[in-house]
């Protein structure tokens, strides 16, 4: 699945010897993730291509005369496009030749040594467990030591991801993103120090029919337990998990409205009508919005994914605001729904989730054979991301995205 890599900005810097060279500053779902010079993209390229030969797409050509301003903006989108192809093929974006390179990128980026640190977790009730880690450990062996910690079947880890979070000022908590697998956790928090983020745990499915599959793990059951607090609803204890208790569980958290879905923050959307503002849930197959009308009425509206066609994220430039909008068949007619939202990319990567697994349970595909294309663009006022499924899939289609 291609990641939401960009390439918003470069900077022409002067050397010791008096030479110039540009860095770019590389993008991950909106945050500064490295800056990198062309010859060091350049040479993992070669590295990339020693392993995986052709399965590389091209790289960027190199310039042997002075560049113009046209020629550094093509550079620049050239590169953003590389690196959105590259992250098609999950087997390099598992190498260790992609894994290395960007813990060599955000370490030196935000000049961290590779030592021995410490690492709190947060878990969906408040509590936190602490780790003893070194700052070059990526996300995923980062999550294996917590599932260790925790008690997590190792063949059960795969349902669960970390999330960078916010604490609100109603006292909710609010996603801000998803971490890459190959991501430094202790680096990314470092960078985002002004956003006052934490690290959490939690499920990363969106089938609420996937909650049988943790019901023999004790651990997995208690962070599900913990993730929908129904402690007050559900009047039983969080250490008796006995087979009566899980099958009650599951049928009782089913019961409640929105169980297992993910919650945006309060957003504006035009959809009645231009300027509402709305609630978002998105989870089981369709999006959920709970829309304020100028009348003070609340009107929900359920957009079903697989009425869905396309979506869109565009960046705004304006106090970081994202757009989202999707194409929907309301009726036989198709319409856009806009949502300004700061977690476009959250809702993208719910929307790609909920269609890989339907693709998934309809086709009986393994994830790895399920092909989700995307191509990504820049932090460019009024760029969009397009994502259009393919026709030739019988289920939800294949995904790709497309730059207008």
């Amino acid at each position: 699945m291609k990641l939401h890599f960009s390439i918003p900005a470069a900077e022409e810097l002067r050397e010791g010897h008096g030479g110039r060279y540009v860095l770019y500053s590389l993008f991950l779902e909106g945050f500064l993730l490295g800056k990198a010079r062309y010859r060091q993209l350049r040479r993992w390229d070669e590295q990339l291509r020693q392993v995986f030969g052709s399965a590389v797409p091209a790289f960027p050509p190199k310039f042997y005369l002075a560049m113009t301003q046209s020629m550094a903006d093509e550079r620049r989108s050239q590169l953003e496009q590389y690196l959105q192809k590259v992250t098609l093929d999950a087997n390099i974006t598992k190498s260790e030749v992609f894994i290395n390179f960007f813990r060599k990128l955000q370490l030196a980026t935000f000049k961290i040594q590779t030592q021995r640190a410490f690492l709190d977790v947060y878990l969906a009730d408040g509590s936190n467990i602490t780790l003893d880690i070194q700052t070059s450990d990526t996300a995923e062996r980062i999550l294996q030591v917590t599932s260790c910690k925790m008690g997590i079947a190792r063949e059960l880890i795969k349902y669960f991801s970390f999330f960078f979070i916010q604490d609100r000022d109603d006292g909710a908590l609010s996603v801000v993103k998803k971490v890459a697998d190959f991501e430094l956790p202790y680096v990314s928090l470092q960078s985002m120090k002004d956003l006052d983020c934490k690290l959490g745990i939690r499920k990363w499915y969106m089938d609420p029919s996937l909650d049988t599959l943790l019901t023999d793990c004790k651990a997995s059951m208690n962070l599900l337990y913990m993730q929908v607090k129904l402690k007050a609803l559900l009047n039983f204890k969080t250490n008796n998990f006995s087979s009566v208790f899980l099958v009650q569980f599951l049928e009782k958290i089913r019961e409640v409205q929105f169980y297992g879905y993910v919650r945006l923050d309060p957003c504006i959307c035009d959809y009645p009508e231009v300027g509402c503002s709305a609630e978002i849930y998105a989870g089981n197959n369709e999006i959920n919005c709970c829309i304020k009308l100028p009348t003070n009425q609340t009107k929900e509206v359920s957009f079903k994914i697989n009425r869905l066609r396309s979506w869109q994220v565009t960046f705004l430039g304006e106090d970081d605001t994202l757009e989202f909008r999707f194409e929907y068949n309301d009726s036989g007619t198709w319409e856009w729904i806009i949502l300004y939202t700061k977690q476009a990319f959250l809702l993208s990567s719910c929307l790609k989730k909920m269609i890989s697994e339907q693709m998934i349970k309809e086709t009986n595909k393994v994830p790895e054979m399920v092909s989700m294309c995307v191509v990504h663009s820049s932090f460019i006022s009024r760029k969009r991301f397009l994502v259009r499924p393919n026709e030739e899939d019988c289920v939800f289609e294949k995904i790709r995205e497309e730059d207008l």
